[in-house]
């Protein structure tokens, strides 16, 4: 049995469409810090890990777009994109969510584009345009206001948030990775490939921890959710806003991870979230788009002059994802 990717044409050809294909991902990725949480009430941190990407890997491998051939030279780096994007940052969260809400996880996750424009800083070893210090500036301070409660905590709580930063610096580095090969071999080829060494990767301890793991509806219910959806349809809809619209469009669904994270944590888990937390979001956010404009501005002054595809090629680093997201987007 097989997918058909065309059949996603007809849902993005209007304008309305083609916004849906950046609120979905959004609304998607926002709620899988919610199903991280409740899936931690089944199966311990590895399993969560290793289902979702078990999961993802078999929904993406039903699009045979995934399966065509990449570029010999770039398997090396698939396989880092498997250990940076995926193994890694996917372990992350689950044992962060053991020590801090679902809210304030996602409230971190919107800290991302920094931490991708600083990579892509010093890997350049460039300054970025002032407009994007200016973006970095007012987005470390509102992740400083976000992480405060969180550090004036217990001890656990403080080490939920180093787990976060370990995993948003590792999405940093899988973005500007994750640029080139998906340029020289498509977005999908290259995330199923990375999804399949992740799997790898996770499964000498996610598959003890799935087997003593003490089912219920609910988590199982949420776990489906969190591959098949966050690792999996997520994914292939970014990749066709991506490519429809442009990376730097395509991003704005990274606007959208963190208002559904807190709303859902608060509703569905009933989580406490301090006003000075959702401030910290709030600014975040506003460093996020203010990078966003900053690393925009350049392509849209190239694109008077010409037409060719690479001239937008700057704007590759802020995709999260996907999700990954993302993937990009790298997904949460």
């Amino acid at each position: 049995m097989s997918l058909r990717f065309p059949t996603f044409r007809g849902f993005a050809t209007s304008p309305a469409s083609g916004a849906s294909l950046v609120i979905l991902p959004g609304l998607i990725w926002g709620a899988s810090f919610l199903f991280i949480a409740e899936g931690l009430e089944a199966v311990p941190p590895n399993g969560v890990t290793f289902l979702r990407i078990a999961i993802g890997f078999a929904v993406l491998s039903l699009f045979p777009q995934v399966r065509r051939p990449i570029q010999r030279s770039d398997h090396f780096g698939v396989f880092g994109l498997g250990v940076l994007w995926m193994a890694f940052p996917f372990s992350m969260f689950p044992f962060a969510e053991q020590h801090v809400s679902s809210a304030t996880a996602g409230m971190l996750n919107g800290a991302l584009p920094l931490f991708a424009v600083t990579v892509a800083s010093a890997l350049a070893r460039r300054w970025p345009a002032r407009s994007v210090l200016w973006g970095l500036a007012v987005g470390i301070a509102g992740g400083v206001l976000i992480a405060a409660p969180s550090m004036g905590n217990a001890t656990d709580s403080r080490w939920g948030v180093l787990l976060i930063l370990a995993a948003l610096v590792s999405y940093g580095f899988a973005v500007n990775l994750a640029r080139p090969l998906q340029q020289r071999n498509g977005a999908l080829p290259v995330v199923w490939r990375a999804l399949g060494w992740a799997l790898l990767l996770t499964a000498p301890l996610g598959v003890p921890a799935v087997l003593h793991a003490r089912w219920s509806p609910r988590p199982v219910l949420s776990l489906l959710a969190l591959g098949a959806l966050g690792t999996g349809v997520a994914l292939v809809l970014m990749a066709q806003a991506v490519g429809r619209m442009g990376a730097a469009r395509a991003s704005a669904a990274t606007f959208i991870i963190p208002p559904v994270a807190v709303v859902l944590g608060v509703i569905v888990r009933d989580e406490s979230v301090p006003w000075i937390a959702i401030a910290g979001c709030a600014l975040c956010l506003l460093g996020a788009w203010i990078i966003q404009r900053g690393n925009a501005a350049p392509a849209r002054s190239v694109d008077r002059t010409t037409s060719s595809p690479t001239a937008r090629m700057p704007l590759a680093p802020l995709r999260v994802s996907t999700d990954a997201a993302a993937v990009r987007v790298p997904t949460p």
